[in-house]
């Protein structure tokens, strides 16, 4: 997944009001993905609907989705890019879970997302 695809995923999440948006680099770590994009919603509705959000820009870019989980209640949605897993959860979800504490042994990807 290049970067400019990376960009639009966390500028798409920023646009439709998600939060602590962060990228990270974690082919040294993982040999599941080479990035992973953590994000927070602020009600399951919302983190349904950020995921759609990605799944749609992604997929006008020609990225395939392969998996998805967690639809059902909203509280925690991955989404698996090959290259890119996006998570996005609730923010107790996400409290609870430490994701960033899985992932330490990456480097974090400024994105420069754009305020509007």
């Amino acid at each position: 997944m290049d970067l400019e695809k990376l960009r639009l995923v966390a500028q798409a999440l920023y646009d439709k009001k998600g939060s602590d948006i962060l990228c990270v680099d974690v082919k040294s770590v993982s040999g599941i993905s080479d990035f992973v994009i953590i994000a927070t919603g602020n009600v399951d509705k919302h983190v349904k609907s950020l995921a759609r959000e990605v799944e749609d820009q992604l997929r006008q870019l020609g990225e395939k989705l392969t998996y998805s989980e967690g639809f059902e209640d909203g509280r925690w949605i991955v989404l698996d890019f090959i290259g890119l897993i996006v998570h996005i959860l609730l923010p107790d979800t996400r409290e609870f879970y430490d994701l960033e504490a899985l992932w330490r042994g990456g480097k974090i990807v400024d994105l420069k997302i754009e305020a509007k």
